[in-house]
């Protein structure tokens, strides 16, 4: 008689998801995205990794915050006979303009061309990669806080406190989404942060609902019974004991959430409402390109390929975690 083999549902979920091969490819995607946003000063930039100059050593977090190489310009420092100096991969800052090298296609120099300013475009992506996926994830992050704690409290308590949730979501879903972002960021003051700000206080509705329609089906279940026949209060219920159970559409609901912030703000960009200049992110190099179309060919696609391999790659993962999660669909 075969032994019975308990598995917890997460680990069910992780070997249906592994089925996936292009959920899989995309995760590993993700993870290299991920890899090149955190080790962008390390990768790409003038500043030297590390730097042993007048006998004084210095790493890139010193190098970046020291006082003393505040106003130094590295961009033409050259090492002396004693001096050494560990460059990142692109020695290019992404921020610094060569109007003499305006516009250049791909070269041996400049991998992926320059913009209109002589700025080295890969090295720009690179950074601009950090700025997407910081957006990504934290007007998410935004969205998520406010949605599931709107749609727990009104799955749990239902009657006039659901019809309330309701209402502001109805709302919320009358306006179009696109120039709502549009009119909180030309209210606001353009940066980084107010852009995650409005992109998180508009995307909420999706993830309210989906935990609402959860908290419906869970809080007449035999464990919330029994959680308040003990009397616990009704925060311990909703935030321990329910809302674990409710957080799984939550999750596939999220990564398709981080594709939609990324590519919103990649819109908000190109139409010149994203993030200020000079910080460089991937849809203000696509703003870049509408002069220069008819011949600046590598303003267009490698910022255009950065954005749809990573939201294609948000989107496969998205659909396998939701495949992995539904039961109908496991083999």
């Amino acid at each position: 008689m075969a032994k019975a083999v308990n598995q917890s549902y997460w680990r069910i979920v992780g070997r249906q998801f592994r089925r996936s091969v292009m959920s899989v490819v995309a995760l590993i995607v993700l993870i290299g995205i991920g890899f090149i946003a955190l080790a962008a000063p390390f990768l790409a930039g003038s500043k030297p990794i590390y730097m042993n100059m007048e006998g004084q050593r210095y790493w890139l977090p010193n190098i970046i915050d020291y006082s003393d190489l505040v106003s130094f310009d590295f961009d033409t420092w050259t090492p002396s006979e004693n001096d050494s100096a560990l460059l990142p991969l692109i020695p290019h800052s992404p921020d610094k303009s060569d109007l003499y090298n305006t516009l250049k296609p791909p070269s041996k120099e400049n991998l992926l061309g320059t913009d209109n300013r002589g700025r080295d475009v890969l090295s720009r992506i690179i950074w601009g990669t950090r700025i997407s996926m910081t957006i990504g994830f934290i007007a998410v992050g935004i969205s998520l806080t406010i949605g599931v704690f709107l749609g727990a409290v009104g799955g749990y308590y239902g009657g006039k406190i659901d019809a309330v949730v309701m209402r502001m979501i109805e709302v919320m879903l009358c306006f179009p989404t696109l120039i709502l972002i549009l009119t909180l960021v030309a209210l606001l003051k353009p940066s980084i942060y107010n852009i995650m700000i409005a992109l998180g206080i508009t995307q909420w509705t999706s993830s309210a609902r989906l935990v609402r329609g959860e908290f419906l089906k869970l809080r007449e279940s035999d464990f919330a019974t029994a959680a308040r026949a003990t009397g616990l209060g009704d925060g311990r219920i909703i935030f321990r004991h329910l809302l674990p159970n409710a957080l799984g559409p939550v999750l596939v609901s999220a990564t398709f959430g981080v594709a939609g912030a990324i590519l919103i703000e990649s819109s908000l960009s190109f139409l010149g409402f994203g993030v200020p200049p000079p910080t460089s992110s991937w849809g203000e190099i696509l703003s870049q390109s509408k002069r220069y179309i008819s011949f600046a060919w590598w303003l267009v696609l490698f910022p255009g390929a950065a954005i749809f391999f990573t939201v294609t790659a948000f989107n496969l993962v998205g659909e396998g975690l939701r495949d992995a999660m539904d039961p109908r669909l496991r083999q």
